[in-house]
């Protein structure tokens, strides 16, 4: 295997716009943290934020209980790998136009990779907690306040470890049906925007077809 593309990811699919990359990361920030210890993988399901200005390819913000022992696997020499999950859906094949075909699965993510770093000042951990709860609470009407009493706060942040990842690569695939005859790839993503549940993957589709 070629380490240097451990991603299986066909240059018909492939994405390497940054803006792109960012604005699925930006709505799905909900994603994937991976480490290794031991030769073994370590995995948890976090939350980020991401500053796209700090560093040559943008910065991720995260934390996780101290309990999780996932922190004690960062290590400065070692990449760790996010992938952020986008919009998905699987495509039958009776939405193609010849019927010799099989059913497959159309789908957008973002692999990030990157270098970690744990927060040890309170005053940084404090800020990027805050920008976080921001961040989330801004779809709200009337979004909750993060101004509770300081010794509160300072004993919840004891049983958390706050950390920065900046990535040193990303990988974008977006398989939203590609390789397929343009007619299929219309039919396909017009099936697909008659579902709620699948539209934001019929939207991508559009987008890309759009696209020189």
């Amino acid at each position: 295997m070629d380490k240097s593309k451990p991603f299986y990811n066909p240059r018909h699919f492939r994405e390497t716009d940054s803006a792109r990359l960012y604005a699925l990361i930006r709505e799905h920030p909900f994603a994937t943290l991976i480490t290794v210890e031991d030769s073994v993988p370590v995995v948890s399901h976090l939350p980020f934020i991401l500053n796209e200005q700090s560093g040559t390819h943008g910065t991720l913000y995260g934390h996780m209980a101290r309990a999780n022992r996932q922190w004690q696997t960062f290590a400065e020499e070692q990449e760790v790998l996010v992938i952020f999950h986008g919009p998905h859906a699987y495509v039958t094949p009776s939405w193609y136009a010849e019927d010799l075909n099989v059913p497959t699965w159309n789908y957008a993510v973002v692999h990030a990779y990157g270098r970690s770093r744990i927060f040890e000042d309170m005053a940084e951990f404090y800020r990027v907690l805050s920008e976080q709860v921001q961040t989330y609470e801004a779809p709200f009407a009337q979004p909750w306040q993060f101004t509770l009493p300081d010794d509160f706060v300072q004993q919840k942040m004891l049983g958390v470890v706050c950390f920065s990842l900046e990535i040193t690569r990303l990988e974008g695939k977006f398989k939203l049906s590609q390789n397929r005859p343009q007619e299929d790839r219309v039919h396909v993503a017009a099936m697909l925007e008659e579902d709620a549940e699948t539209r934001e993957v019929s939207e991508l589709m559009r987008v890309r077809e759009s696209q020189p």
